[in-house]
């Protein structure tokens, strides 16, 4: 019995005669930019986010850039992130010229820590100098940050918010008695499509999303060369457009994703279950203000090599998401720091473990993993 990480051939069996239709109908129009597809898409995703754009992109990446230049962030300017995430939440800083400036993360849920970053503005404020312009939280593994205290001390610092919901297509974040789709809640939120996620296409692709008349028209300008005409150029722009054929393929897949995500809530709560008396393993918290929708479903492992290797041999595949910290990579050496700086992120680093989590795993699967991982922890 083979069990990956993902299955992409499974959720593509269960929708092929739609995609297949729906991609033949893009390539029998030839619109294969701008087309009426990636219009439809665009305001299927704003509704299902709640918020009143959502704008097409290249990539997650690509969202994120475009979302610091809409808020012009430059050349000198810092933007917090967390260290424990993918490389493109601090890389997209790096691109439009401003400063990436880390921050560690909770221990329970792998998010950006409230407290460290509060008592990291107070630091910061103190001085003159301070260039901190925005922050952008991190949804990690698909599990909402806490946005009303992000928020809260954004207001407090008048900094901007970009929420990176790269990872969380679909989760719900309370603020106050109310409940908000993850990347609606900032000034704009960023989204990837990249094939593995929640919703994803098959290439790359990305959106932003806003509720600011102001910002989705820069987006706009900045997704398509600063066009106002086919050659006539407001600003400088990039060629950052999501294609007609992705937008196609993540119509059919976004009508899916309501119920792709409660079949993961479910697996998840197998897992919980079937794990809970295991010392050896521990769950990430889920807190009372989110309802993650388990992008990943991560758990906190003694001898972890060890037991990766041994769900191999058992043809079990599984993943290492960010052993190594943004604060340690070779390419962020320049900003100075070291190891120990961030020790809940260096710590989460050499005990996370993603197991199979996708809304096609069978029960007897789920199963079979939770008795592999008993089994070796029994040895």
């Amino acid at each position: 019995m083979r069990i990956d990480l993902n299955n992409l051939a499974r959720e593509y069996k269960s929708i092929k005669t739609k995609a297949n239709k729906a991609m033949q109908e893009v390539i029998n129009s030839s619109s294969f930019i701008f087309g009426k597809q990636l219009m439809e898409f665009e305001k299927n995703f704003a509704e299902f986010c709640n918020v009143k754009y959502s704008l097409g992109a290249d990539s997650g990446t690509g969202a994120l850039e475009m979302a610091l230049r809409a808020l012009n962030i430059r050349e000198g300017d810092e933007v917090i992130v967390p260290t424990f995430t993918f490389y493109a939440t601090a890389a997209s800083v790096c691109y439009v010229g401003a400063k990436p400036v880390f921050v560690d993360v909770e221990e329970d849920t792998g998010n950006m820590d409230m407290n460290k970053l509060e008592s990291l503005l107070e630091t910061s404020f103190k001085n003159s100098s301070c260039r901190i312009k925005a922050i952008i939280p991190v949804h990690i593994f698909g599990q909402p940050v806490n946005m009303e205290r992000v928020m809260a001390i954004a207001k407090k610092y008048k900094l901007l918010v970009i929420e990176d919901s790269a990872q969380a297509h679909g989760a719900e974040v309370k603020i106050g008695d109310k409940w908000h789709i993850a990347g609606s809640i900032g000034e704009l939120g960023c989204f990837s499509f990249y094939p593995a996620k929640n919703l994803g296409c098959y290439g790359d692709g990305g959106a932003i999303t806003t509720n600011s008349d102001e910002l989705a028209n820069s987006i706009k300008l900045l997704r398509d060369y600063g066009r106002l005409d086919k050659y006539l150029h407001k600003s400088i722009g990039y060629n950052k457009r999501l294609d007609t054929l992705q937008a196609a393929v993540l119509i059919i897949k976004l009508a899916n994703l309501r119920k792709w995500n409660d079949k993961r809530r479910k697996f998840a709560q197998m897992y919980n279950r079937l794990l809970k008396d295991v010392s050896q393993v521990k769950f990430l918290t889920v807190k009372d203000y989110a309802k993650p929708v388990f992008h990943q479903f991560v758990l906190k492992v003694e001898d972890r090599d060890n037991l990766k290797n041994y769900l191999a041999e058992n043809e079990i595949f599984t993943g290492i998401h960010y052993p190594v910290p943004l604060h340690l990579q070779p390419s962020f050496g320049f900003l100075g720091y070291k190891k120990g700086d961030l020790p809940v992120s260096e710590q989460l680093g050499e005990h996370v473990l993603s197991i199979p989590m996708h809304p096609f795993l069978r029960l007897k699967e789920v199963k079979f993993v939770a008795d592999k991982i008993k089994e070796f922890y029994n040895k």
